[in-house]
This record gives C-alpha cells, sequence and structure tokens, in this order.
C-alpha cells in the first residue's frame, strides 16, 4: 500500500524509469542485496543508547550532539516565512523536537495527528512541540490543516539540512546501478530523485529498513494491544471506495457490507489503521506537488527527541525505516507518559467520543 501510493501519481517519462527501478530491484538475486544494506556502525556516545540502537541495527549515528545541531540548524516557519533555528522560542523549557520526513509521507502524518490530540496536554506539562517536516511553506499550510496540528509548531527544512546533520536513516542506501544511470538525463537532479526513489521503494519491500512490513501488516489485521484509530463516524472515499467508520464499506455502486467487526470496541479493529492510511494516501495523491515538491529528499527518514531544560536528551528515537516513526508502534506516544500521563497511551479516545 506504502509504495503503490507514492507510485501513482507518476507521469510518462517518470513512470517509465521508476518501473526499470523496480524491475532492477525485482531481478537482483537476493544475496546481492546483503553487501548494499548499510554496514552496522554505531557512533554513540559510551554509555547512551537510544531507542533505534540495538545490536544488528543498520543505522548511522551522528557524534555531534543533538542539542548543538537543534540549537544552530535554522528551519521555515510557516507562520512568519523567515528562517530560525528549531529551539528558538523554547529556551528554558522542555522540548519535544519531531523531525518527520516529507510532509506528504505516511509516518508525517499519523504522527503528527497523534500529537496534535495532545497539544494542550504538552502545554501543560510546560513542554513545547517543535515538528518539522521536509517541504516549503505551502506543503506546511496544507498539512497543519489537514492533521489538526497547529501551524506555530510546525517548521519545514525544504533541502532536509538538519536530517543530513543527525544522518538520519534513508533506506539502504543504493547507488542506481550504472546501466540504468545511463538511460535517465544526466542532470545530477535526475540522478539525485531517482536515486531516493529506488531507496524509498527498496524500504516499502523491507530492505534496509527494519519493521516496515510487520507494521504494514499490523495496520491489516489490527492490534488488540492498540487504541481505536478511526473516528466512528469518519468516511474515507478512494475512488469507487467507500468506507464509513469501521462498520460499513461500499465498493463499486451496488456491492455493499458490513465489517464482521463493526460492533467490536476498545482497540484497533482489522483494516482500521490501513483505513487511516488510505484517508493519507488520498489527501496526498490529490496534491502530490504541494506536498513533495522536491523528491530527491523522499527516503530520508524522521527522528524524535525529548530535551529537558538544559538542552540534555531525555528521550531519543530514530526511525529505522517507513512506518518505524516511533519505538512503540501500537501507542506511539508511550515515551510522554511519564510527562502527560495516560493520554500518551491513548491520545485521541475515539471510544470516549460516542
Amino acid at each position: 500500500q506504502a509504495a503503490i501510493s507514492f507510485v501513482m501519481p507518476l507521469r510518462r517519462r517518470r513512470t517509465r524509469a521508476l518501473i526499470l527501478l523496480v524491475a532492477c530491484v525485482a531481478v537482483t538475486p537476493a544475496d546481492a542485496f546483503a553487501p548494499l544494506l548499510p554496514a552496522r556502525i554505531s557512533t554513540c556516545r559510551p554509555g547512551r543508547q537510544h531507542s533505534a540502537c540495538s545490536p544488528g541495527l543498520a543505522l548511522r549515528c551522528s557524534t555531534r550532539p543533538v542539542s548543538e545541531v537543534l540549537r544552530t540548524s535554522e528551519v521555515l516557519d510557516p507562520s512568519s516565512g523567515t528562517y530560525a533555528p528549531i529551539l528558538a522560542g523554547l529556551e528554558g523549557k522542555r522540548s519535544l523536537v519531531v523531525l518527520a520526513p516529507q510532509l506528504g509521507d505516511f509516518d508525517s502524518a499519523e504522527y503528527a495527528e497523534q500529537l496534535a490530540a495532545v497539544t494542550d496536554d504538552l502545554a501543560a506539562a510546560d513542554i513545547g512541540l517543535r515538528f518539522v517536516g521536509i517541504g516549503e511553506t505551502g506543503a506546511a499550510e496544507r498539512f497543519a490543516r489537514f492533521n489538526s496540528l497547529p501551524i506555530e509548531c510546525l517548521r519545514v527544512d525544504p533541502s532536509g539540512n538538519t536530517h543530513a546533520q543527525l544522518d538520519l536513516h534513508a533506506g539502504p542506501n543504493w547507488d542506481v546501478p550504472g546501466w540504468l544511470a545511463n538511460v535517465l538525463p544526466s542532470d545530477a537532479a535526475v540522478q539525485a530523485r531517482a536515486r531516493a526513489w529506488l531507496n524509498y521503494m527498496a524500504m516499502c519491500a523491507g530492505l534496509g529498513s527494519r519493521g516496515t512490513l510487520r507494521e504494514i501488516l499490523r495496520g491489516y489485521i489490527g492490534d488488540k494491544n492498540a487504541p481505536e484509530r478511526l473516528a466512528p463516524d469518519s468516511v474515507v472515499e478512494a475512488g469507487p471506495i467507500r468506507i464509513m467508520g469501521t462498520r460499513r464499506v461500499k465498493l463499486f455502486g451496488p456491492i455493499e457490507y458490513d465489517q464482521s467487526w463493526k460492533d467490536e470496541r476498545g482497540y484497533q479493529r482489522p483494516v482500521e489503521l490501513a483505513t487511516v492510511r488510505l484517508r493519507v494516501m488520498v489527501e496526498v495523491l490529490a496534491n502530490w506537488r504541494e506536498y513533495v515538491t522536491d523528491d530527491a529528499h523522499l527516503a530520508r527518514r524522521g527522528a524524535t527527541f525529548l530535551l529537558d531544560a538544559d538542552g540534555s536528551t531525555l528521550y531519543e528515537h530514530r526511525d529505522t525505516g517507513v512506518l518505524t516513526y516511533s519505538a512503540t508502534m501500537p501507542r506511539p506516544l508511550s515515551f510522554l507518559e511519564p510527562y502527560i500521563g495516560d493520554r500518551a497511551l491513548n491520545p485521541q479516545a475515539f471510544e470516549k467520543r460516542r
């Protein structure tokens, strides 16, 4: 589903180039992937281990202190149109900094929707929120409206410079094969976009993207350990498909049926999270070039940092692939429980709205 959603908006020559990219991956022997995957490199400070640094994980960790990068890296404030350091305005208080992928990415939308539900709780706990996505001002404004995230919390980094400084994950780090590079235009920007698409599509297939396939599957089969994710009165439409909450589905006009779990409550039902992702897909595909102005940054993943008032790191998570924006995906905000209580475990609390 993730892979299909980002291929659909492409046209003509780019479509043909992408087909060649996918074909290249498909015909490559499985044992040839091993040397192409990222090396097991970790330069985390001694004695420190964040949620993504575990044995055997292919991850590069920057040796530059996170607080220094966040204090000095300048990003665009879509409200004012000016650049300023990420932590500007949050001095002297705890700060939750989310570095998100492209604003047109599933991860960005899902995470923002959860955080939007607890903005008041974060304010009550005196925690400032900065949500920094890769994109432009237009994307930020649309993203904020769609996910109900206060735009004053949102910043954009058009070139993904902060993500690059922290060496955040970007897939298996493959280069476009020489024969394919020769087929594509020699322009450096085109080559960079092709490389980004190759690495992104590889992650969608679970290559260099630990946890992605498990998370996609969880969206379809449901999760007894996760809260409800879809409002009872929500309606999601995608072409001939119309899904009404978790109860009724209408397909191709006359075909209509009720979900067998329509009366079940209190957990993430089958296909419920997949429906949330379908809603995001429809929004992004309908406004592709507003959300993704430069495909060259498509593969870059994100990270989460909770900083104390003195700049020390209280919590850190670096994404390992697509749909891995939290160490605890069934309850993505559980790391905030010590600060905002049970709201962190069920931010949207849909079952209480009936």
